[in-house]
């Protein structure tokens, strides 16, 4: 048992009080989303992967009748339709692209919640990069998520380079 002595502060109120530092809560909440962005595209990835070699309209049709979804109806059709033009290189391109991606964004939202100043240089950086394909799939065909997604990715954008001016380490090194 360790005694203060006098009032004074023990080692373990030191450690507290340590332990009490402040956390950016934007950087959290985006770290989180970053970290969340990540399973969806590592399951994704995956699924693309594990359906190489496999015929991709039997899989939607199992998918509808267990969800109840008539599989001769119009919508399941079309989608069996799109699937079959789906080739197995195809599918591991896009399993490997979207398991990299998902990489990524482990990456920033880790280094977004251990407020590391890389990760919001590499945030900022990976978000600008994909504004213009942002911008010419709103253009291409609009609706409100994209516009929703694209307005989000502004604001993550303009937060952190907010962030990075406020405490002077914008032009600094990370």
């Amino acid at each position: 048992m360790q005694g203060t002595g006098g009032g004074g502060v023990g080692k373990r109120g030191v450690a507290r009080r340590r332990a009490a530092k402040s956390h950016d809560a934007g950087l959290m909440a985006i770290g989180s989303f970053k970290l969340l962005e990540s399973a969806f595209f590592f399951l994704v990835g995956v699924g693309a992967i594990h359906f190489i070699h496999r015929d991709l309209g039997e899989a939607a049709a199992r998918l509808a009748t267990r969800l109840r979804v008539d599989p001769d109806g119009r919508l399941v059709l079309w989608v069996i339709d799109h699937l079959d033009e789906i080739t197995a290189r195809r599918l591991r391109q896009i399993g490997v692209a979207t398991i990299f991606y998902g990489g990524l964004r482990v990456t920033e939202g880790l280094g977004l919640l251990l407020e590391k100043v890389w990760a919001e240089y590499l945030t900022v950086a990976s978000t600008f990069l994909f504004l213009p394909w942002e911008v010419y799939e709103m253009h291409r065909r609009p609706d409100w998520i994209r516009v929703c997604l694209f307005v989000v990715n502004l604001v993550v954008i303009g937060y952190l380079v907010w962030g990075l001016r406020r405490d002077g380490r914008l032009g600094r090194r990370a």
